[in-house]
């Protein structure tokens, strides 16, 4: 993929959820929630303040993470689903 988002932009790569509920029910494709869990697998070089200076993003590549359901914009880059967003659209970083 080569794909460089720009600014205070996130490329994140959604993580599926479960097809089967606590209880053994299995969901079909119509039924799933979107995924609000994602792996960061591109970052941009960070907002621009005031003076001109680059403000570094607080996510990383690697990172998972937990965003708004209804955020950001799908892209589909070799077949593969992926989701830009703000880091503002970001809620948390989960901890390994």
């Amino acid at each position: 993929m080569k794909i460089r988002p720009l600014a205070d932009r996130v490329v994140v790569k959604p993580l599926e959820k479960e097809d089967k509920t606590p209880g053994g029910i299995i969901l079909p494709d119509t039924a799933k929630e979107k995924p609000q869990r994602g792996e960061v697998v591109a970052v941009g070089p960070g907002k621009r303040n005031e003076k001109g200076e680059r403000i570094k993003l607080d996510v990383q590549v690697g990172d998972v993470v937990i965003y708004g359901k209804y955020s950001g914009t799908e892209v589909k880059i070799d077949n593969q689903e992926y989701l830009i967003l703000r880091e503002n659209d970001i809620l948390a970083v989960v901890e390994k």
